[in-house]
């Protein structure tokens, strides 16, 4: 059938948040999903459904695959059969998606509002200003560019143009460890936690590590205190990882006695110094998942994994967020079964809404940092 392809500008030049149709408000999740599914069986073979970890229940339910932002590209990438691929995410996972997909593979996002607030703190001028300063004081000689995968496909660019590459919070450390073969300073983006708690671990000094703030002249530094560092972190962070406090981690102590905490790397560093461990979102569901029965867990990430973490292990083990409050990615919750279920109807009437559409040359460059990544051991 034809397909008519409404694009990311075409659905968002009128406001932030395109407002769904009257038809998809107000609709029971029973009816929901059994529309979704039928829109699955419907287009079959030429659907993937990808839903990050982050995302509520009721919309992760429907998904094909389901992981980190990384894990889900890459299942993008080795599903080239499938025509449509639905990205249960933000903005930034579903570029990626189309930079590692297939010409033909058509990337939608169910909500643009689905952004990501630490991706948003690193844009490209800011960027681009960065750079021509520090170059200015002759510091970009034997200085390697490194971006976290939660920035945008501008910011993926730029760092693949510039000889720099992408790392996870999985990877991280090796990733450091191959820019610092390569030069003598790292410029990290967007997540200054993730650089700072990476280096730390690894035995880098505090004081090699400067905090680059792109509202001030010079990040907010000498030129003499930029030659002696040897990380340059962008001052950037996680919305909801920087919730989570050294306080928070002593109140479970005494409540759980024996409670072993673990946490994302993207939280503060004396919160991962008062944790057991750090690790990414899939390490810290295999560490719990095969740790001995019996075990109590607190953990510090986003709430919707800590409880479908918390009920897959009980009553074996059990799992407790770290903040009694709960720390929720608004913007992942944005995606709603309304948005999915509006997406995959409208594939099968021929259009494909909320089309995510990376650019070339950012594309081509974008895509030259994310194969370096993939190169790193």
């Amino acid at each position: 059938m034809d397909v008519k392809v409404l694009t990311e500008y075409e659905q968002s030049s009128l406001s932030q948040r395109q407002p769904l149709p009257e038809r998809y408000l107000g609709l029971g999740l029973e009816e929901m999903e059994r529309r979704i599914r039928a829109a699955k069986a419907t287009l079959g073979d030429r659907l993937l459904i990808l839903g990050h970890h982050y995302q509520r229940d009721e919309v992760l339910v429907h998904a094909d695959v389901v992981g980190d932002s990384w894990k889900l590209s890459r299942e993008c990438k080795a599903r080239s059969q499938a025509e449509f691929v639905v990205f249960c995410g933000v903005h930034f996972m579903a570029e990626s998606a189309d930079i590692l997909g297939a010409d033909h593979q058509k990337v939608s996002l169910p909500d643009l509002a689905a952004g990501c607030s630490m991706a948003d703190m690193a844009d490209l001028d800011q960027l681009t200003t960065c750079w021509r300063e520090l170059e200015a004081m002759g510091l970009t000689e034997g200085l390697v560019p490194v971006t976290y995968i939660n920035s945008s496909a501008a910011i993926k660019a730029f760092v693949g143009e510039h000889g720099g590459t992408i790392c996870t919070s999985g990877n991280a450390r090796a990733t450091l460890e191959w820019a610092w073969a390569r030069g003598q300073r790292i410029l990290f983006m967007p997540d200054q936690h993730l650089g700072r708690n990476t280096a730390w671990k690894m035995g880098v000094p505090l004081d090699q590590m400067l905090v680059w703030d792109p509202e001030e002249v010079a990040g907010g530094h000498t030129a003499e205190a930029l030659r002696a560092s040897r990380l340059l972190l962008w001052k950037g962070h996680c919305s909801v990882h920087t919730r989570f406090t050294v306080s928070q981690i002593a109140n479970i102590r005494k409540q759980h006695p024996g409670i072993r905490v673990i946490v994302h790397p993207e939280v503060p560093l004396e919160v991962v110094q008062a944790a057991d461990e750090s690790g990414s979102t899939e390490h810290i569901l295999k560490r719990v998942r095969e740790s001995a029965p019996g075990s109590v867990w607190a953990v510090g990430t986003e709430i919707h994994l800590v409880n479908r973490l918390a009920n897959e292990v009980a009553p074996g083990k059990t799992v407790v967020t770290l903040d009694q409050f709960g720390c929720l990615c608004s913007t992942m919750f944005r995606v709603s079964p309304n948005h999915l279920l509006w997406v995959l109807e409208g594939m099968i009437d021929g259009v494909v809404h909320n089309h995510i559409v990376v650019p070339e040359p950012t594309k081509h460059w974008a895509r030259v940092a994310l194969d370096r990544m993939l190169s790193i051991q």
